[in-house]
């Protein structure tokens, strides 16, 4: 016997992975440079979490799917073009920054309101995804904060598998040390999962999904509201790329145990 999920997705973009980011102070703090002529993407912790929220309310009739947004719409509208392709959902967007510069606690706080205005949202069925960490801030911080805001208590990091039990209650696979997995069972939803890569592939086009996805999520885009990341206290002194050393010296047939006590020795060093 499946169950039916209102599942609500956290992921914002970022900029494409193959570009060159150099950071920059501005008047609003700090910045990338030309942050706005950058080629995005949808961050990729999130996208996982996407697709595996599409699998499982494929699998559990009924179910429903939202991605809620934190970006600049101008931006978000050329990435959902092509995300929009790989599985359906409904959009929820607020208008503003998605810099990793941005603060942790108050993009969730922007998030859980966006949440809360989702029309039709039941939270006795909510299941909170999003990614595990981010390709613009490495905390780990938002979905956490995000599941308490709406006052989801039950939470699960690093998830790779999630498996729906015949009573409705959910086995979950987090990982752990040594690439070890930590089983846990929760009774049901609400509850809240940051994801690892899962188990998935990324799904292929279907242009189909995309003019469905795309007709209810362009009102989406066009009716976002600014989002207020005002009350941040958060202070950046400066921003710079890391510094980048390499000392190379070619030496041919030397012991592989020599090599190994030299290599201990730079790093002591």
């Amino acid at each position: 016997m499946g169950s039916e999920f209102h599942i609500v997705v956290c992921g914002s973009i970022v900029p494409d992975p193959l570009q060159t980011l150099a950071p920059q102070d501005g008047p609003a703090g700090p910045s990338l440079k030309n942050e706005m002529m950058l080629p995005a993407v949808l961050d990729p912790w999130a996208g996982h979490a996407l697709f595996e929220a599409a699998n499982l309310a494929a699998k559990n009739p009924g179910s429903q799917v939202w991605l809620v947004s934190l970006g600049p719409k101008a931006k978000l509208q050329q990435v959902m073009m092509s995300v929009s392709q790989k599985a359906p959902f409904q959009l929820v967007v607020a208008d503003g920054s998605a810099s990793g510069f941005t603060d942790a606690c108050e993009t969730a706080k922007v998030l859980a309101g966006a949440i809360e205005g989702i029309g039709g949202l039941d939270k006795s069925k909510l299941l909170l995804f999003g990614g595990w960490q981010s390709a613009s801030r490495g905390s780990g911080a938002v979905i956490q904060m995000v599941g308490e805001l709406l006052g989801v208590t039950e939470q699960f990091q690093g998830v790779d598998r999630l498996t729906v039990n015949g009573d409705g209650s959910l086995e979950v696979l987090e990982r752990v040390e040594g690439g070890a997995y930590q089983k846990s069972v929760v009774d049901g939803a609400p509850a809240a999962f940051g994801w690892a890569t899962g188990e998935l592939p990324e799904p292929p086009n279907n242009p189909q999904v995309g003019m469905q996805n795309m007709q209810k999520n362009m009102p989406a885009l066009m009716q976002a509201k600014p989002a207020d990341l005002s009350g941040t206290s958060l202070k950046f002194t400066s921003v710079e790329l890391p510094q980048q050393r390499r000392e190379t010296r070619i030496v041919k047939d030397m012991p592989v145990d020599d090599m190994a006590k030299e290599i201990v020795e730079w790093i002591k060093g």
